[in-house]
């Protein structure tokens, strides 16, 4: 059942992607009056799952789902229609518009694309509104158990103020790739500020060690059920460990430390049991352990009991514009910074670059609207940064080629354009074959 709902949100997310991607082809070319011969979803190969003939458009659903296309009666694309190409143009083609049209039409894909990932966190911010905890409220700092992180300097307990000189006034989704794409990070640790360096190969150091997250927040030590057979039936499920013993033990990190410390001993923990502090004497196992499964609580609780204190604002549906605005400006540049280090080989980012399944693996085993848009925008941020590249193949080659016409007044060859574009394929399938073995080779080493 997890495997479907996270296919199932896989599939919905590039389908939308995809389809709205190619509607912003169709659309102005429509307007200027261009023939449009096929609009797929997926790619049709030797055959279709679905298809249908409305007007002089052939709508239909492919068998091999690495994308869609819109085919435009002459225009040399990924059909390589060489014959069609031959033939004297004809009023309705797309080598007979004038460049600006055919401009217009190479760039609307992306113009959705950019669109929609706005939309999206316009209604996002409408919807859920903004819900973090302010750096000021972190008042034990983070959790910090990510080895790299560690390796740096970063240790539990500290505190972000500001990454590359940016202010990190609350903390979120965000932080994490703030820091991953930074060169410097202030920190505040026992009450003293200091600057931590961030390696340029980051990225790379953090493939080496076990998948970890990079910050999270501290979380208290509650029990959450007594295992079979354990000798620890003092404690009860829902107690909220405060000491052991006469150690502070107000977070779980804190808790861990001290169970190391006194292996094979009976020790006394002061617990929160229904608002009442408790003390009951517990027994450690050779291997650090107390025999219990460890409970969680959510943030309202966490909130309840003093620990964190929760920020959230709401906004209205004008509000909502600025601040869905500002997120997607954020994530754009964000992306723009990520695929510098992919394309700079001392970061070794190029190492990390993943294929389908790496975008299969970012959807939760859970169904979650607010996660499903949150990654729907930000892959339709990557689809329009990716396919405005100026390679051949991609809308980004067109677009080069037309704006050398506009500025030159001379209109590259038809035969020109058929090598380039078996060029950019070439390239392109190299890329998917590089990403998708990055994925491959991943699995194989369980990373």
């Amino acid at each position: 059942m997890d495997i479907f709902i996270k296919l199932s949100q896989f599939l919905l997310s590039l389908s939308l992607l995809i389809i709205l991607h190619e509607l912003g082809h169709f659309i102005p070319a429509k307007l200027f009056k261009t023939r449009v011969e096929k609009f797929y979803l997926f790619f049709d190969v030797k055959y279709s799952l679905i298809k249908k003939k409305i007007g002089e458009t052939e709508y239909g659903i492919g068998w091999l789902p690495l994308g869609g296309y819109v085919k435009i009666s002459g225009m040399i694309d990924e059909s390589m229609d060489k014959e069609q190409m031959a033939l004297p143009p004809q009023p309705w083609e797309f080598r007979s518009k004038p460049a600006y049209q055919r401009l217009i039409i190479m760039l609307g894909g992306v113009t959705v694309n950019f669109i929609l990932a706005f939309i999206i966190y316009i209604g996002m911010a409408f919807a859920y509104g903004d819900t973090y905890i302010a750096t000021a409220d972190l008042k034990d700092g983070l959790l910090i158990e990510n080895q790299a992180m560690q390796n740096v300097g970063f240790r539990t307990g500290d505190n972000i103020l500001s990454v590359d000189n940016q202010k990190v006034l609350k903390f979120d989704n965000d932080i994490n790739m703030k820091v991953i794409m930074a060169k410097e990070v202030l920190i505040k640790r026992n009450g003293a500020e200091q600057t931590l360096k961030m390696p340029i190969d980051f990225v790379d150091q953090l493939s080496k060690f076990e998948k970890v997250q990079l910050l999270g927040i501290r979380m208290p030590f509650v029990v959450g059920a007594i295992a079979e057979g354990s000798k620890n039936t003092a404690l009860q499920p829902k107690d909220i460990v405060l000491t052991l013993n006469g150690q502070p033990a107000k977070y779980f990190d804190q808790a861990k430390t001290i169970l190391e410390n006194n292996k094979n001993k009976t020790i006394v923990a002061t617990v929160l049991r229904n608002q009442k502090e408790v003390q009951v004497p517990v027994l450690i196992s050779n291997d650090g352990k107390l025999g219990i499964a460890v409970g969680g609580l959510n943030m309202d609780s966490l909130e309840k009991l003093g620990y964190y204190k929760v920020s959230k604002q709401e906004f209205s549906l004008i509000e909502s514009i600025p601040v869905g605005i500002t997120k997607g400006k954020d994530q754009l540049v964000g992306y723009g910074k990520q695929l510098k280090m992919i394309f700079s080989p001392s970061t070794g980012a190029y190492k990390q670059v993943g294929g389908f399944k790496a975008i299969f693996d970012i959807f939760p085993n859970t169904w979650s609207w607010e996660v499903f848009w949150n990654i729907t925008a930000l892959l339709s941020i990557m689809l329009g940064v990716m396919n405005l590249l100026p390679i051949p193949a991609l809308d980004g080659g067109h677009v080069m080629f037309l704006l050398y016409e506009i500025i030159s007044g001379k209109k590259p060859s038809d035969k020109f354009l058929e090598n380039a574009q078996m060029v950019g394929f070439v390239l392109l399938i190299t890329l998917l074959l590089f990403a998708n073995g990055n994925d491959i080779y991943k699995a194989i080493l369980g990373k």
